[in-house]
This record gives C-alpha cells, structure tokens and sequence, in this order.
C-alpha cells in the first residue's frame, strides 16, 4: 500500500506554498543558466522529489514524463497551473521523500532543488532515489548548504537553526548535503560549489550522480 505524507494543514503550509509561487522569482533568476545546463536536455520518465510550485516545469522537454512527489497539498494547484503553461502532462502524487511512491529501477532522472535542507532523513532520502533510479540513472540536484567549517557564517547558520526550521517548513540552514551526497552510494558524483547574495542560505551546490 502506498504510504501517504501527513496532511499539515496549518497556516505554515499555506504561507510557504504562496511565497515560494509569488516570492521566488528573484532567486530563480540567479540560477536560470545552471538549471536550464542541468535540465534542459531531459527525456523519459523524470521523478521530482518536493517540486514546490513547479519553478523547474519550465526547463522540461514536452516529450518527458513527469512524476512529482509533493507532500504539501497547498503547492498542487501551482503546480497545475505551471505545467499548464508549459503545455506538460503531470502527475502529482502525496508521499515521503524518504520513502517514494515509485517503483523500483522505474526513473532514469531523479530531481532535487532546494529539497534535501528540509527532509526528516537526508541519507534515507538518497537511498529512495537510488532505488527508484534505473542503472545508468542520474540525480540531479541544486541545493543549498552549510558554509565552511569555523567561517563567521557558519556559526550564524548554527544560531539561527531553530528558528529558521520553524519559518522555513523544516529547512536547515547547516546541512553539509554534499557529503550525504557523496557518502549515499552512487558510482559517480560531480558537483560545483558556489555562492549566492542570500545571506545564511547563500552557500550553494549544483551536481549529479550517477547510479
């Protein structure tokens, strides 16, 4: 039986869904050029773990088939409208990233953007996609991340943990997700590091690995 996400219906939810359709449009510009490198050129079945508003609906070929796990119901009917626009057939289905409702080797492209900061279990998280990726298969993903150990910056991260989790639907601003990353299994793993003027969430990485 397919395990569903638990239904938070609180005001949180509601607030997050509306700010990341209406608020991000200013980050999604400072990252346009490696999205479009990262996403641009896929096919096939592509599975998109927390697709939000569907921000990265834009960068899909017409041709793909596109799964999106969203465990927030406020964010469906932005998600509706996004691919409306781009003229994509969606499938939008409740579940867990750290336990997917796909079937396993059935994805040859897992996507992940600005996910892996808020997941219960980052390493459970990775051990799904690699499941539910075929051989040969890629994650691909934009996160960001904790800035260098024993920086001013890191330590500002640190303080503001707790606060930052309960305003941000769970995000952590010190995760070191590029490590979890490296660690979870997969026969390669590439990605770049770099930094947008975003303060505590600035720090940033852009990759994929390969089952």
């Amino acid at each position: 039986m397919m395990q569903t996400a638990p239904v938070r219906t609180g005001w949180s939810r509601r607030v997050h869904a509306w700010f990341l359709a209406y608020c991000g449009v200013c980050y999604e510009r400072m990252v346009a050029d490696r999205k479009a490198s990262l996403l641009g050129e896929l096919h096939g079945d592509i599975l998109e773990i927390g697709p939000g508003a569907g921000p990265n609906l834009s960068y899909y070929s017409s041709d793909c088939r596109w799964v999106g796990v969203e465990p927030n119901p406020y964010m469906y009917p932005y998600l509706r409208k996004a691919a409306e626009r781009r003229g994509l057939q969606i499938e939008i289905r409740n579940g867990l990233a750290e336990k997917l409702p796909a079937a396993d080797s059935s994805m040859g492209t897992v996507v992940s953007t600005l996910v892996l900061c808020s997941v219960d279990d980052p390493a459970a998280t990775l051990g799904e996609v690699l499941r539910v990726l075929r051989p040969g298969g890629r994650f691909l993903f934009i996160e960001h991340v904790a800035a260098p150990r024993g920086t001013p910056l890191r330590r500002i991260q640190e303080i503001i943990r707790p606060l930052w989790k309960r305003v941000a639907d769970g995000c952590h601003p010190d995760r070191e997700t590029w490590a979890t990353i490296t660690n979870a299994g997969f026969d390669e793993v590439h990605y770049d590091h770099f930094r947008l003027p975003l303060g505590p969430v600035g720090p940033q990485i852009a990759g994929y690995a390969v089952k």
